[in-house]
């Protein structure tokens, strides 16, 4: 493979990164972890908690658990929507970790890598805090900073494997929250299970030949099961090991390892500059926090959207048709022209911004089929074209940037660039209330207003727990 920019590579067959992502695994400690680490990783937790719960009445997910409530099987975890029905601990997980995902509302890692594309890398909350979740009930006894570690642990791998890879994984089509989501998911259930040397390193090598995950599916129901799919082989991965099943001991390594098969290679410099754990990514370069239910790479159009109709007063009738100025790191994997149900409404601009001009809003409710499939909607997807920008496009794939032109039946045109330092990544990142407000939107309809404050109280204060399985138990609902 051609090196670009002297920074990426081949991985070399006498690399150790496998070694040093067992090594950190066995050997990451809960007073070691900064302060802004545990500060940020609460956020997340709570955050994820909420998705788990918005999942929890989703189609995706209520397949899924019927599925396995019918196969059943050893009692390791709760089976989500079951009330205090229990399953084994993978298929607890793939359920859990599909829920997280139902709704595309999970974190987003960053980057400020100038060559990687948004949608690269990966949603790293829910594998890791699916598998800690899990593996907390099947084996008991963990404390609230033993979960709080395995968790942090599972998101630092999965972060960095992501960060290191090779941009060719996404341009080829993977999905990295269901290939790198898999690591995550392993790395938090192998620190609970206190895995340690070459157990460690077989489970990375099982890891990392259950990694999967196809965008093509972007848009449909299995885009979620990816997700699910990562934290129940992570989870399964952990569980093999432990028993003795082997594998390749250097499987990120060398040109069969993971980085060369899926990615095409790795960075070099970042290699060279970057360790696990230095930096954490969950401080360095942050983590973004979802105030909206789809790809990440609509919001700050969304943001805008919303800024250019509330401040001009722009109803819904006034509008004759709008124009969204995009490079191809935004138009390619934001697909769809018209969506036809929620699915698809997540991957495209000419839904969010319908939703946006007809609601000034785009939240759990206008992601239904019953709105996106109305009239009003279908007519204002209708008025909605986007544009490729070449001059965007030269600017990099760095940030996500966009330009909209909004036409109104009067003639006048009203215009503005989204803004870069979007809302809920680590420059202008959701407030407290507003993480706690989305939350709530999250629970509402799936759990009672006491019960949504109480697991709010609950994941913030996780560390605290004598015994972290009872997190699970906020969210013990029967449908």
């Amino acid at each position: 493979m051609a090196i670009q920019n002297n920074r990426y590579a081949d991985v070399p067959a006498d690399s150790q990164i496998t070694t040093a992502a067992a090594e950190f695994i066995e050997q990451s400690r809960y007073d070691n972890i900064p302060s802004a680490a545990l500060v940020i990783g609460r956020r997340c937790v709570l955050d994820g908690m909420g998705l788990l719960a918005a999942g929890l009445n989703h189609e995706t997910t209520i397949l899924l658990a019927q599925l396995a409530a019918d196969q059943g099987g050893r009692e390791d975890a709760l089976l989500l929507g079951h009330g205090d029905e229990k399953v084994p601990a993978a298929m607890a997980a793939r359920v859990l970790g599909t829920a997280g995902h139902a709704h595309d509302w999970d974190d987003s890692q960053v980057s400020t890598d100038p060559d990687h594309i948004y949608g690269l890398l990966t949603h790293p909350t829910i594998p890791a805090l699916t598998s800690a979740l899990v593996v907390a009930q099947a084996r008991g006894a963990m404390s609230g900073k033993d979960f709080m570690l395995a968790f942090l642990t599972g998101f630092e791998v999965e972060s960095k494997i992501s960060e290191w890879m090779f941009s060719q994984h996404y341009k080829r089509g993977f999905h990295s929250s269901g290939t790198v989501g898999t690591f995550g998911a392993f790395a938090a259930a192998a620190k609970l299970l206190r895995l340690e040397g070459d157990v460690l390193r077989h489970g990375l090598g099982l890891t990392a030949s259950f990694a999967a995950g196809i965008r093509c599916n972007f848009g449909t129901m299995t885009k979620p099961l990816h997700v699910g799919r990562a934290a129940e082989n992570g989870v399964t991965a952990a569980l093999l090991a432990e028993q003795g099943y082997t594998a390749d001991k250097q499987s990120l390594d060398g040109p069969w390892g993971y980085f060369a098969v899926h990615g095409g290679g790795i960075s070099v410099d970042k290699l060279a500059q970057q360790s696990f754990g230095t930096p954490w990514s969950i401080i360095d370069p942050g983590v973004s926090i979802k105030p909206y239910p789809c790809g990440v790479l609509t919001h700050p159009t969304i943001d805008l959207m919303l800024r250019l109709v509330t401040e001009n007063d722009i109803q819904p009738d006034d509008i004759e048709h709008i124009v969204v100025d995009a490079g191809s790191n935004i138009l390619n994997p934001i697909r769809y022209p018209i969506a036809g149900n929620h699915l698809e409404a997540k991957f495209s601009l000419q839904a969010v911004l319908a939703m946006v001009a007809l609601q000034r809003k785009a939240g759990k409710v206008e992601f239904r089929d019953e709105f996106v499939q109305a009239l009003p909607m279908q007519d204002m997807q209708k008025r909605v074209e986007t544009h490729f920008d070449s001059d965007i496009e030269s600017l990099g794939f760095d940030k996500m940037r966009s330009r909209i032109h909004i036409r109104l039946k009067g003639g006048e045109i009203v215009s503005g660039d989204a803004d870069e330092r979007y809302r809920g990544g680590p420059e202008n990142p959701l407030t407290n209330d507003e993480l706690k407000d989305k939350v709530r939107s999250c629970c509402e309809g799936v759990l009672a207003v006491g019960d949504t404050e109480r697991l709010i109280d609950a994941a913030l204060g996780v560390t605290e727990m004598e015994d972290s399985a009872a997190l699970a138990g906020y969210l013990r609902v029967r449908l």
